[in-house]
């Protein structure tokens, strides 16, 4: 080969090289916001509230809460259970949502109490939450997956001052003629709740 031929090719392999580093780092380059969401809805997300989705634990929030609230349980402490929802699901369950408070000064320690007697050895949760159906004259407990692990909020250790944690517990569903029940959860007062669905 002659030396005017290797100049050209190797010139040409020049220009592909630096064509193909271009277009890489074309392909990695940004403004860095191609990771952020495009509308702020999708950060929004719900995290885990629902029968599947806690079977891990919903984290502490410091965010906006939902604005119905059906029933306030007040605690020990300056503890306060906000409920938002009960409503009923296909499937023969009823999902109740809200949020835990801790309206006091002290960070709130006691939640032992709440996974009730059922479920000792499975750490902290709200397992201990009950429905009563007083026309029935029915007592309803959380559900448990296959694994004795209860369809509701688990891993809550301790609440800070001002922290608000999200509330999440599922019963089997009382019959369709019942459209009231008592909620109540260890440490809490009791509350009538309406049932929607």
């Amino acid at each position: 080969m002659s030396i005017r031929r290797m100049a050209k090719v190797r010139g040409g392999l020049a220009v592909a090289t630096a064509a193909v580093a271009a277009l890489t780092l074309a392909g990695c380059g940004g403004d860095g916001d191609s990771n952020k969401p495009k509308d702020p809805q999708e950060s929004a997300a719900p995290q885990s509230q629902g029968a599947a989705s806690q079977k891990s634990a919903p984290t502490a929030s410091q965010g906006s809460e939902p604005t119905e609230v059906i029933a306030t349980l007040n605690g020990q402490a300056g503890m306060t259970l906000l409920i938002n929802s009960a409503h009923r699901e296909t499937g023969g369950f009823l999902t109740v949502t809200g949020q835990i408070k801790n309206t006091g000064s002290q960070s709130y320690k006691d939640t032992v109490a709440w996974r009730g007697i059922e479920l000792k050895g499975t750490g902290e949760s709200v397992a201990g939450a009950t429905l009563v159906d007083k026309a029935g004259k029915k007592r309803y407990y959380v559900l448990r997956d296959t694994e004795s692990r209860c369809l509701c909020t688990t891993g809550v250790s301790s609440v800070d001052p001002g922290q608000v944690i999200p509330f999440f517990a599922q019963f089997p569903a009382p019959p369709a003629s019942t459209t009231e029940v008592e909620f109540s959860l260890p440490t809490f007062a009791t509350a009538a709740v309406k049932i929607s669905g």
